[in-house]
Formats: structure tokens, C-alpha cells, sequence
């Protein structure tokens, strides 16, 4: 899922970060106008903290009586903190909430519904990129968040690599995949590994016991029940749905032939070599830091990453949009997040104001103006765009399928931590070969049966 991925957190220690989190009890009492208001605001993506903090710069001098203390976690360290801070009453004032965790925060009444501020103030929820919006209404009819960004999914590559492979860029354009024989895409990445002799994997004599460059990278996260940057975008463009109907489905279909035939194919890629084992990848290198130094030739990942990939000294990186599948079109999952309101807060109306701001167009043009994420407002994208083009960097395989509408919205249920603790351990399984993909019906009924 989006973000999951470790983040390196900035200094600021968690002793600081909670003593500006709102205190818990019910009194909800909002502070005079007139008194000088310290608005806690929690969130992870360090890459993402300096257009924030100007947001908070830039809110402050409009509301002189409103300070906000920004601070930030490592993915990991954010959602334990929270989880922990929501349940003892210390949780932030506001914070940055994601697809997955929102609706058991919000059927535990941890998070306040935005529905009368957003009334009262006349806030239109029709200025997103369309569908983004609607993410953030609960089955309860609620509405929990504003939509402050979008994500899709796209394939990285080392340009040196596709040339001394023979690959042109244009071919990464037209990839096709199949679980039979991967298609075009698995010929790229066999074609790109390469072993310690300097056999490529289509060759005689390729050793894959010994591989020097994998053609595909392999986070040390495989997903669990999502999948969003490892193996979602191949299951989709089979037609297949994680859920029976999203948002707010009640019957996942892990036991599609359709979904297994996928992680199968997926699990093949580390058989044959072109892919690393879940040991290695799990060995202490991430996914993308394993693509800066030369381990993996193709990484797929969100576009959240792209900064990260961009980043790495001496490698010119190139994007791809994820094959072609199939149901004859591409796919990714199409995610985005929000802010929310913690309901023990004793500054409901300064909080509001916060994330009004946080979802505007003036805050998500300065965020663009940083070239990091895609804002949700059409016309800061737009300013996004050119940012990322004037730092050389073409982010139309992420957008391609927004205009081609080939994207799926993120799965949201409830039980979201159950149905992970459920599908961790039985991809786990699968990938590390303890386990056959049909062993997936299974750990489907007990997904299920949560439901029930």
C-alpha cells in the first residue's frame, strides 16, 4: 500500500512531537479567538516537509493566532506512535491519514466528520481530480477527509542498463504482460539480469545462483492483501478486483484463478532469477536504494518515490508505464490522502482551519511549486508538472493512466489490520516457497469470515 515504504525520520524526537499533540477528554472547548492557538500536525514523508512547512508559514501569517508545529516519523514509527497516541488520548491535533487506516479510526470515533465545517463554510468538494473526493466518505455516510494528493504507479529503469541491453525506451512504452509467459515484460527483465559471469537471463549458460543484476527489483514488504508497488498493477490488468465492490466491499476474491495465476507467475520471476529472493530482499537494503546502487536494472513503485529514484548519483533513470495485460489495457492503483481531525482535539475550529487550508488550492500550489507529490487540484498538478519537466524528469508514465482512465481505486474496507495480519503471513508463505498460490483460497475465507 501507498507509503509503505521506510522513510528516514528527521530529528525530532517523539517526546517533542507529543507535547504538542491536542490533550484527550470530551470538552472540545476551542480556545478564544483572541488567545494564541499551537496546532499539532503529524506526518511521514520527510521528502514532503519543507512544502508543508511553508503551507504552515504561509497559514500563520493569515492566521496570526495559529502556530502549527509540524513534526515527522519514518512510515513504521508514524502509525505505531499514532495508533498508540489515539487510544491514550495524546494523539496530534491534526494529521496526515492514509486510505487504509481511516475507517477503523473512524468507527473507533477517533477522527471527527468534516460534513458540518465543510457546510458551514461552503467548501466545494467537486474541485479534485475526479473520484478523489469520494474516497474519503465512509459507509456511514461521513465524510472524514479533503483530498490533498493522488498516486499511481509506474516502472523506474537505469537508462546505462536498457542500453547495454539493447532496449530501447520506446519498447518500455508498449510493454504487454500475461501470467502464461509474462509476455514482452518478462522478456525486458530476463533480458536485463544479468549474473556473475556476465550471462543475461536469456542466455545459455545463465546462472541464476549466482546473479550480479536483477532484472526486477523485490521490496522487502510483498504487499500483504494490496500489493499497490509490487504485484497489484498485474493482477488488475487481468480484470481482476480485490473486492467485490470498492469503496466498502465485504468479499475479497483472493481465490480468483485470475489473482493467483498472477502471484504465481510474480513468485516464477525469483525461481527463474530474474527476481530477488524475499530473503534477500529483506536483507537491509530497500527496494529503491537497491535500484541506486546498480542491484535491480527495473524497480516498480509510486509516484510518491519519484525524488528518491531521481536521486541517486551517477544513475540517469527513465519511467515506464506498467504494462499492457490481459483485459487489453494497463493498470495501478489509483490512491490519495487527506488530513484528518482527532476528535479529543481541544481546538476543533483552529484544526479546521488547518486542514480547509491543507486541502486549498493556495497550499497545494506551493506544495507543487516543490515537485515532490501530485497535488489533488487539477490546476496545481498543472504547476507540478512543470516543476518536475524543469528538473528533467517526465512524469507522464504516472499520468498516463489518469487520462486513459486505467486505474483502480485503493481498496477501502474495514478490518484493514486484520485482513493484513491475515495476507502478510500467507504471501510470505507463497514467496518463500513454503506455500503453493492456491494456499491464497484459504487465507480468502478467513479474510471472509471477518465480514461475517
Amino acid at each position: 500500500m501507498r507509503r509503505i515504504t521506510r522513510l528516514a525520520a528527521v530529528a525530532t524526537m517523539l517526546p517533542l512531537a507529543l507535547a504538542g499533540c491536542g490533550s484527550g477528554g470530551d470538552s472540545g472547548g476551542d480556545a478564544a479567538s483572541t488567545e494564541k492557538t499551537e496546532i499539532s500536525y503529524w506526518l511521514w514523508d520527510s521528502n514532503q516537509l519543507p512544502a508543508y512547512q511553508a503551507c504552515a508559514d504561509a497559514f500563520h501569517a493569515a492566521n496570526p493566532d495559529i502556530t502549527v508545529k509540524i513534526s515527522q516519523f519514518g512510515w513504521a514509527d508514524y502509525w505505531t506512535s499514532l495508533t498508540t497516541n489515539l487510544v491514550s488520548g495524546n494523539a496530534p491535533d491534526v494529521f496526515t491519514n492514509h486510505l487504509n487506516y481511516y475507517p477503523e479510526f473512524a468507527a473507533k470515533r477517533q477522527i471527527l466528520p468534516l460534513d458540518d465545517f465543510i457546510k458551514a463554510d461552503g467548501v466545494k468538494t467537486d474541485a479534485y481530480a475526479p473520484g478523489l473526493a469520494d474516497l474519503w466518505v465512509s459507509n456511514d455516510g461521513k465524510r472524514y477527509g479533503l483530498p490533498k494528493d493522488f498516486d499511481t504507479v509506474a516502472i523506474f529503469y537505469n537508462k546505462k542498463m536498457l542500453a547495454d541491453a539493447g532496449i530501447s525506451e520506446d519498447e518500455m512504452k508498449k510493454l504487454t504482460w500475461n501470467p502464461t509467459d509474462g509476455g514482452t515484460y518478462e522478456k525486458v527483465i530476463a533480458k536485463l539480469t544479468i549474473d556473475e559471469n556476465g550471462k543475461r537471463g536469456d542466455e545459455p549458460g545463465f546462472d541464476k545462483s549466482k546473479v550480479k543484476v536483477y532484472g526486477l527489483g523485490l521490496d522487502e514488504n510483498n504487499g500483504a492483501g494490496v500489493g499497490q508497488q509490487m504485484w497489484s498493477m498485474y493482477a488488475l490488468s487481468t480484470g481482476w478486483q480485490f473486492t467485490d465492490k470498492n469503496p466498502w466491499g465485504t468479499r475479497f476474491r483472493y481465490d480468483d484463478p485470475r489473482f493467483q495465476q498472477t502471484i504465481a507467475w510474480w513468485r516464477g520471476l525469483i525461481e527463474k532469477g530474474y527476481m530477488p529472493s524475499l530473503a534477500i530482499a529483506r536483507s537491509g537494503t530497500s527496494v529503491n536504494d537497491g535500484f541506486g546502487a546498480g542491484k535491480y536494472a527495473l524497480s516498480t513503485n509510486g509516484s510518491w518515490m519519484i525524488n528518491s529514484y531521481y536521486g541517486y548519483d551517477g544513475v540517469e533513470v527513465g519511467t515506464a508505464p506498467t504494462p499492457v495485460g490481459p483485459s487489453g489495457k494497463r493498470a495501478t492503483i489509483y490512491n490519495g490522502l487527506a488530513d484528518s481531525i482527532y476528535a479529543g482535539t481541544e481546538h476543533k475550529d483552529q484544526a479546521w482551519q488547518w486542514v480547509k487550508y491543507l486541502a486549498s488550492a493556495d497550499c497545494q500550489k506551493k506544495v507543487a511549486e516543490k515537485a515532490v507529490v501530485f497535488p489533488a487540484i487539477p490546476e496545481a498538478l498543472t504547476i507540478a508538472e512543470e516543476k518536475f519537466a524543469a528538473k528533467g524528469i517526465d512524469i507522464s508514465a504516472f499520468t498516463v493512466q489518469i487520462h486513459e482512465k486505467t486505474t483502480s481505486l485503493y481498496p477501502i474496507t474495514d478490518h484493514a489490520s486484520d485482513i493484513s495480519a491475515i495476507m502478510g503471513p500467507a504471501m510470505d508463505a507463497v514467496l518463500s516457497f513454503e506455500a503453493d498460490p492456491s494456499s491464497l483460497s484459504k487465507a480468502n475465507d478467513e479474510v471472509n469470515a471477518l465480514f461475517q
